[in-house]
């Protein structure tokens, strides 16, 4: 072989070499490539698994407390438990509920027929089918209105159950109670419930429901135990919400709590949040009769003058903001208005004799209704 064909067969073994190497990075660029897109489309189906999973182990309507008889029969396995649930709605899926049932290691499923409901959780569903609990009487119901106090509360579940309304509401009020409440919901009940200026740390907490019982005595513990329960449940469709405009439980349900108690039954609640809403931030006081009805511990038709000038951290007449707490109890309505007020330049509004709700941008504005619609009142 010459020199001159070594040469070329050198040159060749060169570029055969460049060409396998430029190969070589074209083809880990591609592996790379496509690891990113499989890496991420897996992220995507963990993702979309994860939020799957976690629906499906939620209640399948928190808000429905309709009451559905539901027949296990002897030898049924978790898997045709599951089934059985999901198709009377008891349950979203029954796959996830045969999964989870392994995952906890759940046994010990007793036959029977139950009484189940759309707001129950798996939780709460396992546990009934391990304890036999089948279907039960309601003994009596309790039912707490919209807008009602911690006080009027304490009267309602004593005349249901026939204890001591006083009894009820220092129950409610001690401060060893309450650390055990908020031991037990420490994401509903925090620290800004033992504010000093707080009145009643549990006002605006329990929920407005009506609350079914299926024993003769239950203690105030549970019952207060079962509306607390409720309250968490609500709230838990909020959260979103909430920590998207930086709301605590406490401020929403005290905002909600005085757009409840300013309410009537033909009012758009999302206006007068708005009104609300725009007095704070033009650092206005909110002036909203019921707080000072709230500070006086009274509970009367109209506000007079001479009651604007109560001294108390409630009176919103005489200090900017939202009160230290819920005034009441707020319902679902309220809440959502608290959330997603109406977009507006109302700065007041008053309630007719016949529950209309005038609006005004202007105090002048405000004073001609008044004079017209309520001079005479």
């Amino acid at each position: 072989m010459t020199m001159e064909q070594k040469k070329d067969k050198k040159e060749i073994i060169r570029q055969n070499m460049i060409e396998r190497q430029s190969e070589a990075k074209v083809v880990r660029k591609i592996v790379f490539i496509i690891s990113i897109i499989l890496v991420i489309a897996a992220g995507a189906v963990a993702g979309g698994g994860y939020f799957y999973l976690k629906s499906a182990l939620e209640p399948v309507n928190s808000e429905n407390h309709q009451e559905k008889k539901v027949d296990i029969p002897i030898g049924s396995s978790p898997t045709n438990i599951g089934k059985i649930l999901e198709s009377k709605g008891i349950i979203k899926d029954a796959r996830v509920f045969k999964y989870y049932v392994k995952l906890k290691n759940e046994t010990g499923f007793m036959a029977g027929e139950y009484t189940f409901m759309p707001s129950m959780t798996i939780p709460e569903i396992i546990n009934n089918l391990k304890t036999g609990k089948v279907v039960e009487d309601v003994v009596f119901k309790i039912t707490i209105p919209e807008g009602k106090q911690l006080q009027q509360i304490a009267g309602i579940v004593a005349e249901k159950t026939n204890k001591n309304a006083d009894e009820i509401f220092k129950k409610l009020n001690d401060p060893a109670f309450i650390k055990s409440l908020k031991d037990k919901y420490p994401d509903l009940l925090t620290d800004e419930i033992l504010n000093k200026n707080i009145k009643y740390p549990l006002e605006g907490y329990l929920f407005p429901a009506t609350y079914p019982f299926y024993k003769e005595d239950p203690s105030v513990e549970e019952i207060i135990g079962v509306m607390l329960d409720k309250t968490v449940s609500v709230l838990k469709d909020f959260r979103p919400e909430m920590e998207e405009q930086n709301y605590t439980v406490h401020q929403l349900l005290t905002m909600a709590s005085l757009i409840e108690e300013e309410a009537t039954q033909k009012v758009d609640r999302d206006q007068i949040a708005s009104v609300f809403y725009n007095r704070m931030k033009i650092g206005m006081p909110l002036q909203t009769d019921p707080t000072v009805l709230y500070a006086q511990g009274e509970h009367k038709g109209r506000v007079l003058y001479k009651d604007l000038e109560v001294d108390s951290p409630y009176n919103t007449y005489k200090h900017p903001g939202l009160t230290p707490g819920p005034i009441a109890n707020a319902g679902v309505t309220s809440i959502e208005a608290a959330l997603s007020p109406a977009d507006s330049d109302f700065l007041y509004f008053l309630a007719t004799s016949t529950g209309e709700v005038l609006f005004s941008k202007n105090l002048d504005e405000h004073n001609r209704k008044k004079a017209q619609h309520i001079s005479n009142k």
